[in-house]
């Protein structure tokens, strides 16, 4: 029996937050849309699931400062119940068994944390600041719109051209560090500006987030650059929590989204995209899911990496040829290992004593003391598949919030770099997964010296699980590597930088189109604008031909 074909005006592949806010925008707009996601649940990496029985975490992303002040505007998120709550200072680094350092909290107090190792390096903090606020003031509101594309003709010209004039805009001075920063190595950059190991070590962690890369690997100052976009609750450079974790987000999105009548099917995995061929080439005509249900919409939006997208969901008969060579060279593995523990007490650093909540637990704890540690880590990855000694991050957001776990314990989540997709000799990540998590346990354990006995459950997720559980190709965070062949007007490759693929009637709306990856929603909305542009002036045309 032939399944019922259902009609929509546009359909959403995954239901992540991007996904989210593209469906949003779009029904807005007074357009139909149903967004369609493989999982039990909504919200896609941006979620918060109880892994340990009374302990809950954001799973995979883990914390706030890249979301959109306009999307929170516009989907009223806070009416919709979110709260974002502010760390007190943004990291604490233990650079040895007696020395750690505290950055935030206003720019004195990192300058007097930097006294510590350098009067030098804390007289030159505030030109450092001033360099990335204005810099980052110019690409954040450039993260806010569609990169030109090779295609678009004089639309796209004339959107380069206004683009570019902004960073015409800045000073000599200024583009030669935006220049530094696109093509130098992180150690080269932070060379330039502070003598330090531990201070370069603090800003030099940004450049390795989320990236399979060195310090020292050209364009990763780029990478330290992305993570001082966000903001939270207005105050530029400032992370924060979300109450009830990153799933509060994602719930809030799917409760303004389903206030414009958006349809979301949970369990809804796509099998493929629709594609037929039309009076102007190939067309996408809709989707259809894995359980064989059918939907025809003039609009199909993805939210997934477009290397899955385009090597599992269309037809390589429906892709040109050329397109299809550029999106299989298209780079993912972010070298990421996540994990969620739940503890029986805060961890107690050698270096900073003490088990009672304190600042120092309340931000980002960051176990990587100095851009060599951080290369190494780097470099064992590559030759063996996983770090000796790997990259940690720690985040207790229990500290903050008391809905997460039971009282006077807490969960944490350890984001770890570097660990390869591809661990090779023929391992594999079923078998070693236990013996990674050990390692990372070990590692904060020379830290903290009670941490591992604190260690009552914990969730394991390497690449694979990654990939697995979140479609998160090779692993990768980013949807896809943040390098600077995978940037702006080429993300995901030059000519698509615009939202559209190859595909009449098919869009990109994912983190693997610009500005790239973290929980920001621009991709999403970015998209939705492109989709809606496109149907205005497909409106005015058939208005135009029928003489109105």
């Amino acid at each position: 029996m032939t399944a019922t074909v259902q009609h929509r005006d546009a359909i959403i592949i995954g239901g992540g937050h991007n996904g989210l806010v593209c469906a949003f925008y779009l029904a807005s707009a007074g357009l139909k849309v149903t967004v369609c996601e493989a999982r039990d649940v909504v919200g896609g990496a941006a979620v918060t699931e109880e892994f340990h029985p009374g302990f809950r975490n954001s799973v995979a992303s883990y914390t706030v400062s890249l979301l959109s002040p306009k999307v929170i505007a516009d989907m009223d998120l806070h009416g919709h119940g979110l709260k974002i709550v502010e760390r007190p200072i943004s990291n604490f680094l233990p650079i040895d068994d007696t020395s750690y350092m505290k950055l935030g909290g206003g720019l004195e107090r990192t300058q007097a944390e930097f006294r510590k190792f350098s009067a030098k390096d804390a007289e030159r903090l505030p030109a450092y600041y001033d360099m990335l606020d204005e810099i980052g003031d110019v690409l954040r509101d450039l993260a806010g719109e569609t990169p030109p594309n090779l295609t678009d003709g004089l639309p796209g010209l004339l959107r380069g051209l206004r683009q570019g004039s902004r960073l015409a805009g800045l000073s000599l001075e200024r583009k030669r560090d935006l220049l530094d920063l696109f093509t130098k190595s992180a150690r080269d950059f932070l060379d330039g500006w502070f003598e330090s190991d531990a201070v370069k070590a603090s800003f030099g962690f940004d450049a390795v987030v989320g990236n399979f890369a060195s310090p020292d690997t050209p364009g990763s100052a780029y990478v330290l650059l992305h993570h001082t976009f966000g903001e939270v609750n207005g105050k530029k450079g400032a992370w924060g929590h979300a109450v009830g974790g990153m799933g509060a987000i994602t719930q809030a999105m799917a409760r303004a989204c389903q206030a414009k009548g958006v349809e979301i099917l949970l369990k809804a995995p796509v099998e493929a995209v629709h594609v037929e061929d039309g009076p102007k080439g190939k067309t996408a005509v809709g989707v259809q899911l894995v359980d064989g249900r059918q939907f025809r919409a003039p609009i199909v939006s993805s939210n997934l990496n477009p290397s899955l997208l385009y090597g599992k969901l269309v037809a390589p008969s429906a892709l040109p040829a050329p397109f299809r060579k550029a999106i299989k060279g298209y780079k993912n593995g972010s070298g990421t290992f996540r994990m969620n523990v739940a503890l029986s007490e805060l961890p107690d650093f050698t270096c900073l004593p003490g088990k009672v909540s304190a600042e120092h637990h309340q931000c980002g704890i960051v176990l990587s003391p100095t851009l060599d540690y951080m290369d190494e880590a780097y470099r064992d990855a590559k030759a063996t598949g996983i770090s000796k000694r790997p990259i940690v991050e720690i985040l207790i957001p229990s500290t903050l919030d008391s809905t997460l776990a039971p009282p006077g314990q807490h969960v944490a989540s350890l984001f770890c770099q570097q660990f390869a997709w591809d661990l090779g000799d023929g391992r594999s990540w079923d078998e070693e997964r236990e013996a990674a998590a050990d390692l990372i346990i070990d590692t904060v354990n020379a830290w903290a010296p009670n941490f591992k006995a604190s260690v009552l459950g914990r969730m394991i997720l390497s690449p694979l699980d990654l990939e697995r559980k979140f479609g998160l190709t090779n692993g990768d965070i980013m949807h896809g590597h943040m390098s600077l062949d995978q940037l702006w007007a080429a993300r995901p490759v030059l000519g698509h930088a615009s939202h559209r693929a190859p595909i009449k009637g098919l869009y990109m709306c994912g983190a693997g189109c610009h500005p790239g990856g973290g929980v920001s929603g621009n991709p999403g909305r970015n998209a939705a604008r492109e989709i809606l542009r496109d149907r205005d002036f497909a409106t005015a045309v058939k208005l135009s031909l029928a003489g109105r």
